[in-house]
């Protein structure tokens, strides 16, 4: 497997950067001319009512993307039929849409929280950037499938998607988060 779009990024166990700490980013754009992601599995601060005035209504957590752009908000979701303007990233994982016709379908409830997943800001990387932090083991590359990403307990996202990987990896899943604590 190789960087792509439409797979997962998962930090190192020792990672010390903490915006990527025991994180996993789908990967939603890979070219020339960098790669954008978004981080999966770390909740921001934010319902979606505190961030848009038409979902007035719906407190709805919002993740924290990534660093860059924090003043831009961004969906996944497993609902193409339902919502026009979506992008397949991988296989059952779709980005952005109409946002108007998400608003509604939730309120009608033919859409779930557990169906769709609000980002605010994005994880980028200029040409290249991301190709030498994996070379340099940061980064384990996943697949990604809707039943890992979706998960109801967003804090398991990154040990079950290591887990299924097996081997080392899954030895790695149950690494502590400081060794010294060990």
């Amino acid at each position: 497997m190789e960087l792509n779009q439409g797979i997962l990024l998962l930090s190192d166990p020792f990672l010390k950067d903490p915006n990527f700490a025991r994180s996993v980013i789908l990967l939603c754009e890979h070219n020339t001319d960098g790669s954008f992601g978004l981080v999966l599995n770390k909740k921001s601060t934010h319902v979606l009512s505190d961030l848009v005035e038409m979902a007035f209504d719906l407190d709805i957590i919002v993740y924290d993307g990534g660093p860059v752009q924090q003043n831009t908000l961004h969906f996944i979701h497993q609902h193409p039929l339902l919502i026009p303007e979506s992008v397949e990233v991988a296989k059952g994982i779709y980005w952005g849409g109409h946002f108007k016709t998400i608003i509604q379908l939730l309120r009608d409830g033919r859409l779930s929280t557990n169906d769709i997943r609000f980002f605010v800001g994005y994880s980028g990387w200029s040409n290249g950037q991301l190709s030498e932090e994996y070379e340099s083991k940061s980064w384990i590359i996943a697949p990604a499938k809707p039943s890992l990403i979706f998960l109801p307990k967003d804090e398991m996202i990154w040990k079950k998607n290591l887990h299924t990987l097996g081997g080392e990896y899954a030895q790695m899943s149950n690494y502590p988060s400081d060794p010294q604590l060990n």
